[in-house]
C-alpha cells in the first residue's frame, strides 16, 4: 500500500524490532491461503475422543466396545459439552480389529458401524469438524504388511471401501485419516516409506472412486510414525505431490522432546533442547507443507508423562512448554488436536482435571500468555527475611495485579515489577511464614491484561529428611519428611561405578516409572521396574529437590531384599 509520506516513531521502531527478534520466530511469508488451509484453520482447536472407539478387549468379546478401557459410553450431551468447551473439531480414533469378519470380505460388524456413524452424526450436528481413522490396527496388523502384504492390504482396503461407502453423502466437515501412527515391521526406514506410500495412495484412490461427496472430501495422510523428522515429512510430501490432489491434509503428532516429556536424563525443566525440538517440528512441517499450500494438523499433542503420574513434568514446566508449543504452532498455521484418553477432561463429571492446563491452552489460541520462570517460590526456614525474586516471561503482556485468594496484593508494598523481574517484598514473605508450618503457605495468582493467569506456589521449606528402611523389590518405600520441598529428579549410580537401573546411559532415572514421591503419605517409592534392572550390591541415590537441595541415600540390593540407609 502506498502513502505520500511515512515516518516511524522510536516506539514503532522498537515494536518492530521486538516483533522481528521475538523468541518465537516468524514464519516465512506464505502464498495465498488455499481452500484446504482455510478448512484446517477453521478446525482450530481440536480434541481427541481417545481410548473410546479405539479401545478393545481381545479376551472378552462382550466387553469389546467403546467402554473397554474405562471411559463411559459417549452420549449426545457429551458431544454438546465438547463444543461448549470451545473445541471446533473432534478426532474419533477407531480400532476395527475384532469388529469385522475375516477374509475375503472383511465385513465390518453393522452394529459397530452404526454406532460409529451415530457419534459422527452427533458431532456434525454440533457443527464440529470430524476426523475418523484406522487406529490401533496400525500396530496390530497393518504393521505386518512386509511379511503378509496381500492379505494386509486387502483388509485395509476393505475397511476404507466400506467406510467410504457408508459416509459418502456426509458433509465435507467429515474427513478420513488413512491410518494412525503407521509403522512396518522388520524392514528399514526407506522400505517403510515405500509401504506407507502404497497404503496412503490406495486409501486416496479408494475414497475418490467411491462416489457421493468423496471425490472432494478432505483426506488426512500421516508421515511414518506420524513423526516430524525431515526424512519422514519429505517422503509424505513426495506422495502428496504424486497424488496431485488439492484436498489432502498432512498430519504429524507431537509429544515433545522425550527426556523432558517423561522427566529423564536430567531434563526436569523446560530448557534449550526442548525448545529446539519444538522449533524443529514447526520449521520442518511449515517449510515442507504449509509454505507450499498443504495444510498440517497436529492430530495428537500432549506430554507422555501425563499417563505416568502426577507431576510429570512438573506443573509449571508443563505449562511453559504448552504455552510456547501452542504459540509456535499457531504462528506456523498448524491446527492442534489435544490427545485426551479421559485423563484431561473427566467424562463423568464434565470437569477439567487440571483447569489451569485447559485455561492456558484455550487462551493461547487467542494470543500469548505470560509465564513465570517457575511456579514454585521457596522460603527457607531460619533464613534472614529477604525479598523473593522471580523472572516473569511477559510475552508482550502487562501485569495487572496479584491476588492471594480474595486479597489483592499492593504494588510497592507487597511486590514490585521491574522489567520482567517480579519481587515479592521481604515484609510480605514474613507475614506468610510467621508461625506457619512447613509446606505451602500461599497460592498467588498473577493476572495480566491478556492471556491466562500464572500461579505461584509459595513454599516454606527446610531440608528434606529420609529415613532408614528395609523392604523388598516389590515394595520399597522410603519414609520422607519433605519439609515443604518438592522432588525434581533422582540419580542412581553403583558405588563401584556405572549408572544403575533402567536406561543406564544416564544416571537420572525416569520420574514416576522408577521412583515416585507421595507428599500425602510422606514417602518416596522405588518401583519394581527400577529394581528389575539393578544388580546386587550398593547403589548411591541422589534426590534432587526443586529448592536446590540434593540428598544422598544408599540402598543395598541382595536378591529381592533391599536395605536403605540415609547418608
Amino acid at each position: 500500500m502506498r502513502t505520500k509520506r511515512s515516518y516511524l516513531s522510536v516506539a514503532m521502531i522498537v515494536a518492530l524490532l521486538l516483533t522481528l527478534f521475538s523468541p518465537i520466530s516468524s514464519a516465512a511469508a506464505s502464498p495465498k491461503e488455499t481452500k484446504m488451509q482455510s478448512y484446517v484453520s477453521a478446525m482450530q482447536p481440536g480434541w481427541n475422543l481417545g481410548n473410546t472407539f479405539d479401545a478393545f478387549d481381545t479376551t472378552d468379546p462382550t466387553k469389546n466396545d467403546e467402554t473397554a478401557w474405562g471411559n463411559p459410553r459417549v452420549t449426545k450431551e457429551f458431544i454438546k459439552e465438547i463444543r461448549k468447551q470451545g473445541f471446533k473439531s473432534i478426532r474419533i480414533p477407531i480400532t476395527w480389529s475384532g469388529r469385522m469378519e475375516g477374509a475375503p470380505d472383511y465385513t465390518i460388524n453393522p452394529a459397530w458401524m452404526d454406532r460409529v456413524q451415530q457419534v459422527v452424526d452427533w458431532s456434525l450436528e454440533e457443527g464440529l469438524y470430524v476426523m475418523i481413522n484406522i487406529h490401533h490396527d496400525s500396530w496390530m496388523w497393518v504393521s505386518k504388511a512386509p511379511a503378509n502384504h496381500d492379505a494386509v492390504l486387502a483388509q485395509y482396503n476393505a475397511i476404507w471401501k466400506q467406510t467410504a461407502d457408508r459416509f459418502k453423502n456426509h458433509s465435507d466437515k467429515l474427513m478420513f485419516e488413512s491410518v494412525n501412527e503407521p509403522l512396518f515391521d522388520n524392514v528399514d526406514v526407506a522400505t517403510q516409506h515405500t509401504f506407507l506410500d502404497e497404503f496412503n495412495t490406495s486409501f486416496v484412490h479408494i475414497v475418490r472412486a467411491s462416489g457421493g461427496k468423496n471425490d472432494v472430501r478432505p483426506l488426512v495422510l500421516p508421515t511414518l510414525f506420524t513423526n516430524n523428522s525431515q526424512e519422514h515429512v519429505d517422503s509424505l510430501a513426495s506422495t502428496i505431490a504424486k497424488l496431485n490432489d488439492t484436498n489432502l491434509i498432512a498430519t504429524v503428532h507431537f509429544y515433545g522432546f522425550w527426556p523432558f516429556s517423561v522427566n529423564i536424563a536430567g531434563y526436569p525443566k523446560l530448557e534449550a533442547d526442548t525448545i529446539k525440538d519444538i522449533d524443529t517440528m514447526a520449521n520442518n512441517v511449515y517449510n515442507t507443507f504449509v509454505s507450499k499450500g498443504i495444510p498440517v494438523v497436529i492430530g495428537e499433542f500432549g506430554l507422555l508423562g501425563w499417563d505416568a503420574g502426577e507431576g510429570v513434568p512438573e506443573h509449571g514446566e508443563m505449562l511453559k512448554f504448552l504455552e510456547f508449543f501452542t504459540a509456535k504452532s499457531i504462528e506456523n498455521k498448524l491446527t492442534l488436536m489435544l490427545w485426551d484418553n479421559g485423563g484431561r477432561f473427566d467424562r463423568n463429571t464434565l470437569q477439567w482435571r487440571d483447569p489451569e492446563l485447559y485455561n492456558l491452552i484455550m487462551a493461547s489460541f487467542k494470543g500469548r500468555s505470560s509465564t513465570g520462570e517457575s511456579d514454585l517460590i521457596f522460603v527457607r526456614k531460619g533464613a534472614p527475611a529477604q525479598d523473593a525474586v522471580v523472572h516473569v516471561n511477559l510475552n508482550g503482556n502487562i501485569l495487572t495485579g496479584i491476588r492471594a485468594g480474595d486479597n489483592k496484593l499492593k504494588i510497592g508494598k507487597d511486590y514490585e515489577l521491574n522489567g520482567e523481574e517480579l519481587t515479592l517484598k521481604a515484609s510480605f514473605i514474613a507475614k506468610l511464614t510467621e508461625s506457619a508450618s512447613l509446606g505451602e503457605v500461599a497460592v498467588l495468582k498473577a493476572q495480566f491484561n491478556k492471556g491466562a493467569d500464572w500461579t505461584f506456589h509459595v513454599l516454606y521449606n527446610d531440608t528434606p529428611v529420609l529415613q532408614n528402611v528395609e523392604g523388598n523389590t516389590a515394595n520399597f518405600v522410603i519414609p520422607t519428611a519433605f519439609n515443604g520441598d518438592r522432588l525434581a529428579t533422582m540419580e542412581a549410580v553403583y558405588a563401584a561405578g556405572g549408572n544403575a537401573g533402567p536406561h543406564n546411559w544416564t544416571s537420572f532415572k525416569e520420574f514416576a516409572r522408577t521412583f515416585k514421591p507421595s507428599y500425602a503419605t510422606n514417602e518416596i517409592a522405588l518401583t519394581e521396574s527400577f529394581f528389575k534392572e539393578v544388580n546386587d550390591g550398593t547403589v548411591i541415590l541422589k534426590f534432587h529437590f526443586w529448592s536446590g537441595a540434593i540428598i544422598e541415600y544408599t540402598i543395598t540390593k541382595n536378591g529381592t531384599s533391599i536395605t536403605g540407609t540415609a547418608s
